[in-house]
């Protein structure tokens, strides 16, 4: 479906919105190496899909916490409180800026016409709070998180409560996200997807092609919002 027939686009937050790489310096505080940021996320987003895939449920606040203290039972010379250290990672969430091309992407698109709601394995309450640090917040006409569904994404459920809360058809949504499973998710779910590469050069072959791929929400905006004008008759 064509971009001016899409009126609905679809956050993802970590990763897409949110800038992680602060919490690198929590990991660095509690005496262990910042690079395990990338292996405790991953691991977070496994256990959240193999407890879906399983039918059941945890919050990405409970996996976290379980996640932190099993990386850090790896290290051989880590012998801190594991429970404190958790808590010192999950509050980092609460002060992560936005990329920085995001407040501008996101007024374009709301101004190009564009509904905006995002859908985050994460919480509703630390997204709002992200977004209203970043100035955008009333972009959105609603946030959601899987506590919803009850099921994480990239479960059909979880995209489908997603573009219901907003009263359309997921053939008329458009899911924005940086990972390459949340595309391949929502394009199976009925969405369309959109790949923000953000420095990432490989698609994985395996997956749904995203209908559009750029580099930032910037040029996203262009590129979408290039479309709509050019569907649009001249007056």
């Amino acid at each position: 479906m064509p971009a001016d027939q899409l009126p609905v686009l679809v956050f993802d937050v970590n990763e897409t919105l949110s800038d992680l790489t602060p919490l690198r310096g929590r990991f660095e505080d509690i005496g262990a190496p910042g690079h395990l940021l990338a292996t405790w996320f991953a691991g977070v987003l496994r256990d959240g899909f193999a407890l879906t895939a399983a039918g059941a449920y945890a919050d990405f606040a409970d996996i976290a916490r379980d996640g932190v203290r099993a990386v850090l039972s790896g290290l051989e010379d880590w012998a801190g409180d594991g429970a404190a250290a958790a808590r010192h990672i999950l509050d980092g969430f609460a002060e992560l800026d936005v990329h920085p091309d995001m407040p501008d992407g996101i007024r374009r698109l709301s101004e190009a016409g564009y509904r905006l709601t995002a859908m985050t394995n994460g919480s509703v309450a630390l997204t709002e709070r992200l977004l209203d640090k970043a100035g955008v917040l009333d972009r959105f006409e609603a946030i959601s998180d899987v506590s919803g569904p009850r099921c994480w994404k990239p479960a059909r459920a979880a995209y489908r409560y997603a573009v219901e809360r907003v009263g359309v058809q997921p053939d008329q949504a458009l899911m924005v996200a940086v990972h390459p499973w949340d595309i391949d998710g929502a394009q199976r779910a009925g969405l369309e997807g959109a790949w923000l590469r953000r420095g990432a050069s490989v698609y994985p072959q395996t997956m749904t092609p995203a209908r559009y791929g750029a580099q930032d929400l910037q040029e996203l905006a262009d590129v979408l919002a290039s479309e709509r004008r050019t569907a649009t008759p001249s007056e």
